[in-house]
This record gives structure tokens, sequence and C-alpha cells, in this order.
């Protein structure tokens, strides 16, 4: 039997060594505990100045990315969530989050990390079957992401393609 602080160390080995997230339950089955020790251990493991980041899917490692950040404002309905997403990954970029600004609770943004159309189809999968609605649902669409591209021309093609499919909002 692993102590709580092995357990922790072992969490930060295994999501260090990771290539895509791993969901709580995961960790869980594997460490023969129950979700909410993992969900706390992850806790723990933030407030100790782990860079450990939520995504839909899991937990991850935040890494350091090389290439350029940039923030687009964008609106449209469920309908255009794919195609907005495809125009980003199709043209090397990196959806790597949400945002959106409530009238009340201020601004309010989910990690994503959606890298390709695979992520996409399952993000708009899960969202789907959880019946769950969209942060854009919030403000009539309009949102804005954070993407993560090579270089300012891969950044020119993917805001070329979401003006051509009019989901881009001008600045």
């Amino acid at each position: 039997m692993i102590t709580n602080e092995q357990r922790r160390k072992e969490i930060l080995n295994i999501l260090g060594g990771a290539d895509k997230a791993i969901s709580a339950t995961t960790l869980a089955d594997g460490f023969g505990v129950t979700r909410q020790i993992i969900v706390a251990d992850i806790a723990l493991l933030r407030a100790a100045g782990n860079p450990i980041r939520a995504e839909h899917r899991g937990y991850v490692i935040d890494r350091q990315y090389k290439g350029i950040s940039k923030k687009i404002v964008c609106r449209h309905d469920k309908a255009g969530v794919r195609d907005e997403f495809y125009a980003v990954v199709d043209n090397g970029g990196v959806v790597v989050d949400v945002q959106v600004e409530h009238p009340i609770y201020g601004q309010i943004s989910a990690n994503l990390s959606i890298s390709s159309r695979r992520d996409a189809d399952e993000f708009i999968k899960a969202t789907s079957e959880a019946g769950a609605s969209q942060l854009s649902d919030l403000t009539g669409g309009v949102h804005i992401h954070t993407i993560n591209v090579p270089d300012e021309k891969a950044f020119a093609h993917i805001h070329e393609e979401l003006e051509r499919l009019g989901v881009l909002v001008a600045e």
C-alpha cells in the first residue's frame, strides 16, 4: 500500500509522461482509490504549484507552447462549432480554450485543447451525449478562443477561413 504522498508523486509522473489527457477515473482505477480521492490529489498538487490543467478529457501537465498564442472572437450557433474547430486545426492551430463575458459572473473560461478533427468530433459528441450547453449559449453565441499557432502565416490562414465561414467578429 502506498502513501498519499507517494500516490501524488506517481500521479505527477504519469501525467508528465502522458501525451494526452488522463481522466480521474482512469487514475483512480490504476491506484485502486475513488475518483474523488484523485480529484482531491490533483487539487493538492495544483495548490503546491504543479502546472496541472483540467480539460474535458482529463488532466494534463501544462507545457510551454512554442509558437504564437492569439485571441479570436467568434459568433455562431451550435451548428458552427465543428466548422470553427476544423478551420483552426486544419490550418495548424490548437483551440486552447473558450471564454465568454457573463453579465453577472464576469469572464468564464474552459480549457479545450482541440488540436485535431478527432478532438473536435469527440468534444462535440461528448457535449451532445451529455445534453450540455456550450458557454457561448450564455452570450448569444459570442465567445473568445485562445489559439496556438506555429507562426503568423498559419494564423492568417485561420483568420481567412473563419472570415469565409462568417463566424469571425470584427475587432
